[in-house]
């Protein structure tokens, strides 16, 4: 036969041309985004908007009735003795229920005392209360460093120990303002003389506390009737966190449970241990329009003055509240599982190529799965498994 350089080129030609539909007709790689199974730590967390709060204000009112001098603190001003000069009332001129007003005077001195003696009484209660969880609480310390209690048992101890605390400082307070009730009820009294006629002499009221104003009620000279608020105290260090949660989250959260507060406007998250599920939910709609039962949980700052030092009263935070936690548990991300059948599966890579697996599935956070059943550390799994992609397709990972 003779050689012909036309029948050659015709020859590469053809083969070019079934070559080409060959690899027409074969499935191109779905190229596919992958992670590995792993074993680590699950964290289940709720997560609220919340404020803080101060735990003890106290509004100063007008004890008696008359005309109010001029105040001249102002919101943020700090008030750093007890028994600072605060506000002046100078008293009205006497009139006909001026024996009545003496004998009402005499009355709350007396339910001023009996407040003084109830808040002592709480007080040598409450140090017993201390006294007691201390003791449980440094004992489960030495308990879980030899692994003797479990995890929930401290945080109970714990959680008894804070209460306790917070509670002995709530009690000083309370004393310490009793005490003032009981000062200014007296100084009321003094206010009449023993014919029942009104003391013209201007009545001057003390703070009661060591703290800030935080807010001035009646700032212009005026008169006034008794009970009348006037400045509004508390202490911004003081701090707790009220964060309302649904009732269906509420039963998850047992206090002594840790939290972090994020996005409150400083540079790392804060810590938290919460103190008490308020026994009452309440409705609360929400932005989309629905009903929800909702829960207030009262925290306590795990945190040191210094780094609360840029947070006040009803500061927004947002709360990631620890309600479960998982260790050394096989995990996978979320976006690797999908429904099929009415269970879960995932897809995993052997030799390049998608197999449809079924798993039996754990506790969940937002962003990963615990896996209890067919998964094995180190397998590959697809994530955000598309429809082009079935069992046996061939993938190519995306790097």
């Amino acid at each position: 036969m003779k050689f012909s350089i036309r029948a050659l080129i015709w020859a590469v030609v053809l083969i070019a041309l079934m070559i080409a539909a060959t690899m027409a007709f074969i499935p191109k790689p779905v190229a596919v985004e992958a992670a590995i199974a792993s074993k680590g730590d699950l964290r289940i967390t709720v997560q609220e908007d919340g404020k803080t709060r101060i735990r003890e204000k106290y509004i100063v009112s007008a004890p008696v009735a008359g005309r109010l001098s001029r105040i001249e603190l102002k919101a943020g001003d700090e008030v750093c003795d007890e028994g600072s000069l605060i506000a002046v009332i100078l008293p009205a001129e006497p009139t006909m229920l001026d024996a009545r007003s003496k004998a009402q005077a005499q009355a709350r001195v007396e339910q001023a005392e009996s407040a003084v003696k109830r808040a002592e009484a709480g007080a040598q209660q409450v140090r017993v209360n201390y006294e007691l969880s201390k003791t449980k609480f440094e004992r489960a310390q030495r308990l879980k460093d030899s692994n003797a209690i479990s995890r929930d048992e401290f945080d109970i101890a714990q959680a008894e120990y804070l209460s306790a605390t917070q509670a002995t400082r709530t009690t000083k307070f309370d004393q310490e303002i009793a005490k003032y009730e009981w000062d200014m009820a007296k100084a009321t009294l003094l206010q009449f003389t023993a014919e029942g006629e009104s003391n013209s002499k201007p009545f001057e009221i003390f703070a009661p506390v060591c703290g800030k104003v935080l807010r001035v009620f009646q700032e212009s000279a005026t008169a006034l009737n008794v009970g009348t608020p006037l400045i509004e105290m508390g202490d911004p260090q003081n701090l707790e966190i009220e964060i309302d949660v649904l009732s269906t989250d509420a039963v998850r959260i047992k206090p002594g449970s840790q939290l972090a507060i994020e996005h409150w406007g400083g540079d790392s998250p804060l810590r938290g241990t919460v103190r008490v599920i308020e026994p009452a939910a309440f409705t609360k709609v929400s932005s989309l329009g629905v009903e929800e039962q909702r829960v207030n949980i009262i925290a306590d700052f795990s945190e040191s003055p210094e780094r609360l030092a840029s947070l006040g009263d009803g500061y927004r935070v947002e709360a990631r509240i620890t309600v479960d936690q998982l260790n050394n548990v096989l995990l996978i991300p979320n976006s690797a599982l999908f429904r099929h059948q009415r269970e879960w599966h995932v897809f995993r890579i052997v030799d390049n190529r998608a197999l449809m697996q079924p798993v039996k599935i754990g506790l969940q956070n937002e962003s990963q799965t615990q896996i209890l059943e067919g998964l094995n550390p180190k397998d590959e799994v697809i994530l955000y498994p598309s429809d082009a992609i079935s069992s046996n397709t061939k993938v190519v990972r995306i790097k």
